[in-house]
């Protein structure tokens, strides 16, 4: 391609919305580590916090293979709202939401990936990871 990059641009777009997400996602599980309240707190505030470190690390991955790529990250987290509570019910329904919403990036990005099987495969571990997380969370909202 003309501009350096080895990746279609539909590719990189997809990258950079999962590399916004995961931003957003660490921020989310931030504050909800730091408000999650009373007797949840003993394992809520240690299953955030967790989460949070994983967003990170997927982040920075999606980051390294959009430089890969030839692409340019973006700097900026997704904007959609994250909702302040210390309704320990309502954060785990944000957090079911949010890890669904990066799970279907993640199936948007493998869908597309094409002849590149290091993408494919890094992509397909986050994906898992990700599938992992919802299932954690559907039992903590039964």
């Amino acid at each position: 391609m003309s501009d350096g990059t080895n990746a279609s641009p539909d590719l990189l777009e997809k990258l950079n919305a999962a590399l916004a997400w995961e931003m957003r996602a660490t921020v989310l599980y931030e504050h909800y580590a730091a408000y999650v309240k009373g007797i949840h707190r003993l394992h809520l505030k240690p299953f955030f916090e967790t989460e949070a470190a994983e967003s990170t690390t997927h982040g920075r991955t999606v980051r390294e293979q959009i430089v890969k790529l030839g692409g340019v990250a973006t700097k900026k987290r997704d904007a959609t709202e994250i909702v302040h509570t210390t309704d320990y019910k309502v954060m785990l329904q944000e957090a079911f939401k949010t890890e669904q919403k990066a799970a279907e990036g993640y199936e948007q990005i493998l869908a597309i990936s094409g002849e590149d099987s290091e993408l494919f495969d890094t992509m397909q571990q986050i994906s898992f990871q990700e599938q992992r997380s919802i299932e954690e969370l559907t039992q903590l909202l039964d």
